[in-house]
């Protein structure tokens, strides 16, 4: 049986028992681990590792080294054969062998020829278990030899002739290099005309004058020994047929002379190869080289081609000129006729080449060392090919097989030896050799039977990191001899394993194609045979994947501006990743504008050349993953180029021009811009725009201007600087085109007539003298035209024409080359006078108190003498009603456009006197005025009083001043006052409703509440309704009483013993309050009002039912009265808005509370608020006064 370690792969499920996976097939061959350790231990055949040449070609200069390396357990010892027979090394004091090798060295150098030691030799490794031998090495001297003496006469030559300059090198070993050059070491230049051949000549298919010189060297280059040798230098002249006949006129009879005809052209003819056709033969795998030369003139041109096939495309090469056809690594496919052709403008030759490829012995399947176990079966295969067949045969420890000593174990077949139940002894080197006439093949491939126990060569608890979800390979590898089985275990204890899917590789290891989490353990590969047993642990750990979680993305950027790709990582935390930039699968450029941070890659100022693929790779011990986007730069187009007028006309001209850059953004339109040189030169004016994909316009032009075009491009990004200018083109002139345009005619004065137009620029001229034919005649009337030639101005004056006539006008350009068009007649007017009549039947008809609305009668138009733009009211305020004496203070103007003859005046003021007149308008001005026209407004409501002040307020009343309203607009009739109280949360009393009679500026408002806020709303009347109210708030005075014992408190407060008091004071409310929380403990909650009912103070009143407000309280010291008491609520609630005693109402409705150091901290904040205390219980302290009317 033979043996080949491990199965392929055997999958293995997790329903089977403990995990023992078994490597139990069949075994085609063992195969010997490359591990040192077990290498040093084997026994082993010896191995040829490293030998010299086949053909070794020797400096004779040097010293003769003949390499022969061997390896083999044990070491090997070496011997030589020299042409078949031993070769005795200790004979020969020369000769030396390099210690544990078998390398040659053969000192020449000190004494003795190259030449004595040529041949061919051998060598042969050997030890217990066989012998190994080397090629045939055929050791041959170099050799250069020198050019023979000869003698070389001039060459003289008609110009034209073809020529051939043999090199004929001598021959060395190996083979030389041929070059020709001059007597300065410098090449001669070659081409297609002149040319050196495959065998070092040097072919000129004809030659010029240029050719002669005296220095044609051929050389040999000997690369082997390193020198060259020159042939003696050829002396080439080229002369004309005139000049060649008088030279060789004494030598040649007269039918012998070079005639004219020798000049002409003729057709090809090949220099080399000679014939029709020829053969070449080739070894497979060398390079196979074709030549045809041709002469003729002019020059041939050389084609190939291969009859019945093609060339092969990526094998097939063109040297010297097309002269020479190469196919490198020939094969016996490329057999077959090629055929070259010469060809000039007189004709064509064809040359065939009929070639053969041949191959010397080349390997099919090469033995293979074998190892096996006792018993086991075993095959050495050597198959070779070659043209013609090789011949196989076998040799064994270096003797040929037929005379080697008989092994029962073995049986020859041809190319095959077959090896049954081998036993220790049948260990051998064997020898196969496959030959032909090309040459020959030679392998060693040892047997060695081994018996060997299991020996696992992993290392010893390797630990193996893993990412999870790719595939875990734990290794085991191992040897033995029979081959042994393999077991897995997990765990130290054998557990089985579960759900998952294994694979065992042939070579011991064990696959987990998914690891997961779960896979993370302590595995234990067994080898078994039956020498014993061996078993090693290994480890695995499973890690997180790395993950790019916010990946770069693709980005569009203007030239210029800055770019930002993100590359975000998540990693497992025990492997430290490394982000790695690039910029097209490369490194980025080394430039200061890259910058990369953490996460990012920054790219400022970007150029064009920043465009590409941006890659973010993320690396870690056991994976990579990375991520890529692509920035794309882009800006504006590049100017166009390559401006090109063509088709030139009168009218027309096609521009051509070539796009710039588009910038990675694509070109949507081209702009052409024209310059005028002649009448405005360096200023550019639009002349049409293309689509993008368009390169060319016919542009229309105008006669009599000095064009240049320039072209810009536009892309979404916006516009190309200009082009470069085009070349100018001047048209020729022509008449005017078209007339001036805005032709009008409009009098200055009532007797003249002014005509006016818009001229032509000197573009729109058509040519030189630019003048206009101005022509008029009234429109009603049978004149004649009258016209007037003047310059290249824009107005003419036509005086003495009666008041504003029409006139039909018109304007004609002119210029040298003729006329416009004839134009169109428009019409005008002579000048205009002022209006003679004014409107009459004035009517006013009042609307309301501040419109009113006017009719007229319109005027003739004969006597508006002029265009009528409209009628013009003029109406002014004369006097009050009330004040009949005032004068006037202004007149005001309506203007009612065309033909109107009514017209409404707004804005008038009620209960005024008001006169107006009516004229009539034209362009000149305006006309006599109606007669005067008086109208009355009736009387309107008055705007509000001009002020309202609260003057002198007191306790329970407050007085008010006011002003009457600046526009009463009518008779007053009467004031209303309306008044209400406003409470500390802003809401609203009832309201009190006063009239107030018209004369009167003063009201005083008695018996209101002290300390209250009021809102006042105050307005005036007259028969036509209220007007405009005006309002106003004010407080009522506080108690001054009050006011001063809180001044006092306000002032005391600073002063220490008034600290103290309130300190004492502020320990008895503590004392009482425990004292009440106690009692209300005992016996339930704490009866005030009992107790005030059964103990009533004299001087604490009790509430009023009627309004459930306390009685006044009298204050032993000022005795004066309160409206609200201050004592505290049954639900110990203090009520601030109902004490009086607090400085809050007097701050007008904020929590008015003292400082630490007895001052007043209150601000007014125009509103009151209700904050219960809930008695000692409060987080805030109370103020001291407050505090006291607490306990009143």
């Amino acid at each position: 049986m033979q043996l080949k370690i491990m199965p392929k792969k055997k999958r293995l499920s997790a329903g089977r028992a403990p995990l023992m996976l078994f490597l139990c097939q069949m075994i085609s061959a063992l195969e010997v681990p490359l591990d040192p350790k077990l290498l040093e231990d084997l026994v082993q055949p010896p191995t040829i590792t490293q030998q010299s040449p086949k053909d070794y070609i020797i400096d004779p200069r040097e010293n003769i080294v003949i390499q022969c390396e061997a390896k083999g357990k044990p070491p090997p010892s070496f011997s030589w054969t020299r042409n078949g027979t031993h070769f005795d090394i200790d004979k020969d004091p020369l000769v030396t062998m390099k210690p544990g090798s078998g390398t040659l060295t053969i000192n020449i150098m000190s004494e003795g020829k190259a030449e004595t030691y040529e041949g061919v030799y051998q060598c042969t490794a050997r030890n217990e278990r066989g012998a190994a031998i080397s090629n045939n090495i055929v050791i041959r001297p170099s050799r250069s030899p020198l050019w023979t003496k000869e003698k070389l006469e001039p060459i003289i030559l008609r110009n034209g002739q073809s020529l051939v300059l043999p090199c004929r090198p001598p021959i060395g070993l190996p083979p030389p290099i041929i070059f020709w050059m001059d007597n300065s070491f410098q090449r001669l230049p070659q081409s297609e005309r002149v040319s050196q051949g495959l065998n070092g000549d040097l072919y000129f298919s004809n030659v010029l004058p240029e050719d002669t010189r005296e220095d044609y060297i051929c050389y040999a280059r000997f690369n082997h020994t390193q020198t060259i040798q020159q042939k003696q230098p050829i002396s080439v002249k080229v002369i004309s047929v005139d000049e060649l006949n008088d030279t060789i006129a004494a030598n040649l009879s007269d039918t012998e002379f070079y005639g004219a005809k020798s000049h002409r052209q003729r057709p090809p003819t090949f220099l080399t190869p000679d014939g029709n056709t020829s053969r070449k033969e080739e070894l497979r795998g060398n390079v196979l080289s074709l030549e045809c030369i041709a002469e003729g003139l002019p020059t041939p041109i050389i084609y190939w081609i291969k009859e019945d096939g093609t060339l092969p495309i990526n094998r097939t090469f063109y040297r010297n000129f097309k002269k020479t056809l190469q196919i490198i690594q020939v094969t016996e496919a490329d057999s077959g006729n090629y055929q070259c052709i010469a060809k000039n403008a007189l004709g064509a030759i064809h040359h065939t080449i009929s070639v053969t490829v041949k191959a010397a012995p080349y390997w099919i399947i090469a033995p293979q060392n074998l190892v096996l176990s006792p018993e086991e079966d075993g095959t050495l295969i050597c198959r070779a090919n070659g043209n013609p067949k090789p011949r196989i045969s076998w040799l064994s420890n270096g003797v040929p097989i037929e005379i080697a000593p008989d092994d029962p174990s073995r049986k020859i077949d041809g190319d095959t030896i077959i090896f049954s139940k081998v036993q220790e002894r049948s260990s051998a080197v064997y020898q196969c050799n496959a030959s032909n006439e090309y040459g020959y093949l030679l392998a060693n491939a040892f047997v060695n039977v081994l018996a060997e126990p299991p020996r696992i060569l992993t290392s010893a608890n390797t630990l193996y990191q893993v990412i999870a979800n790719r595939a875990a390979l734990l290794d085991c590898a191992f040897f033995g001899s029979p081959l042994p089985t393999i077991e897995w275990f997990k765990g130290a204890k054998g557990s089985a394993l579960r759900e998952d899917i294994y694979v065992l590789h042939e070579n011991g290891t064990l696959e987990i194609p998914v690891a997961q989490k779960d896979s993370t353990g302590t595995y234990t590969c067994v080898a078994r045979n039956k020498l014993g047993m061996a078993k090693n642990d290994v480890h695995l750990e499973i890690k997180d994947p790395t993950r790019i979680i916010k990946q770069p993305e693709y980005a569009v950027v203007q030239r210029g501006s800055t770019v930002s790709f993100e590359c975000k990582v998540k990693h497992d935390h025990t492997l430290i990743p490394t982000v790695t930039w690039l910029k097209d699968h490369g490194e980025l450029p080394n430039d200061g504008r890259f910058t990369v941070d953490k996460d990012h890659l920054v790219v400022a100022d970007v150029n064009d050349d920043d465009g590409g693929t941006y890659t973010c790779v993320a690396n870690t011990t056991l994976d990579n993953v990375s991520a890529s986007a692509v920035l794309s730069v882009v800006d504006v187009p590049n100017p166009p180029f390559d401006l090109e007028l063509t088709d030139q006309l009168d009218r027309s001209v096609q521009l051509s021009w070539t796009p710039g850059d588009d910038n990675n953004s694509p070109i949507t339109k081209f702009i052409i811009e024209y310059e005028d040189a002649m009448h405005e030169p360096g200023l550019w004016h639009h002349q049409t725009e293309v689509p993008g994909t368009q390169t060319t316009a016919q542009l229309k032009l105008s006669p009599y201007v000095n064009y240049s075009f320039r072209v810009m491009a536009e892309n979404n990004l916006g516009r190309s600087l200009p082009s470069e200018a085009s070349e100018q083109y001047l048209t020729k002139a022509a008449e005017p085109d078209k007339n001036p345009t805005a032709v009008e005619g409009l009098g200055s004065e009532p007797d003249n007539l002014v005509i006016t137009w818009k001229p032509l620029n000197g573009f729109e001229s058509n040519g030189p003298g630019l003048q206009y034919k101005v022509s008029w005649r009234q429109k009603d009337g049978d004149d004649e035209w009258t016209s007037v030639v003047v310059a290249n101005v824009s107005k003419y004056i036509v005086s003495g024409t009666p008041t504003f006539v029409p006139y039909l006008i018109k304007v004609q350009a002119l210029n040298d080359a003729g006329f416009a068009p004839e134009p169109a007649a428009v019409m005008g007017h002579s000048g205009e006078d002022l209006p003679m009549v004014a409107p009459g039947n004035v009517r006013v008809n009042v609307v309301n108190s501040t419109l009113a609305e006017v009719h007229w009668d319109p005027v003739p138009l004969k006597s508006i003498r002029g265009h009528l733009q409209g009628y013009r009211i003029y109406y002014w305020k004369a006097q009050s009603s009330l004040t009949r004496n005032r004068r006037h203070i202004e007149k005001k103007i309506l203007t009612f456009q065309g033909s109107k003859t009514h017209g409404m005046l707004p804005g008038l003021e009620p209960f005024s006197h008001y006169t107006l007149n009516v004229r009539v308008v034209n362009g000149k001005g305006e006309g006599p005025a109606s007669p005067d026209k008086v109208f009355n407004t009736p009387e309107g409501v008055p705007s509000a009083p001009s002020s309202l002040k609260i003057v002198n307020p007191t306790l329970d009343s407050l007085t008010l001043e006011w002003e009457p309203p600046s526009h009463p607009n009518g008779i007053l009739t009467e004031y209303t006052l309306k008044y209400q109280p406003i409470n500390s949360t802003h809401e609203l009393g009832p309201l009190v409703d006063l009239k107030i009679p018209a004369n009167k500026t003063r009201w005083t408002l008695k018996n209101l509440n002290f300390s209250t806020r009021y809102k006042f709303y105050f307005y005036a009347r007259t028969a036509a309704g209220s007007g405009i109210q005006i309002t106003e708030e004010a407080i009522t005075t506080v108690d001054e009483g009050k006011l001063a014992m809180a001044s006092r408190q306000v002032d005391i407060a600073t002063q220490g013993w008034f600290i103290g008091l309130m300190c004492a004071v502020a320990l008895l409310i503590l004392i009482l309050l425990i004292v009440c929380f106690i009692r209300r403990n005992k016996g339930g909650k704490y009866p005030v009002k009992e107790k005030e009912d059964a103990h009533a103070d004299p001087e604490i009143q009790p509430m009023k039912e009627d309004d459930g407000t306390f009685g006044e309280y009298s204050d032993a010291e000022d005795h004066k009265p309160l409206k609200k008491g201050s004592r505290t609520p049954s639900d110990r609630t203090v009520k601030k808005e109902d004490s009086d005693d607090s400085l809050v109402d007097y701050g007008e409705g904020v929590n008015g509370q003292f400082n630490e150091d007895g001052s007043f901290i209150g601000q007014y904040s125009g509103k009151k608020e209700k904050e219960p205390a809930e008695g000692n219980e409060s987080s805030e302290a109370p103020s001291p006064v407050n505090a006291m009317n607490s306990f009143v």
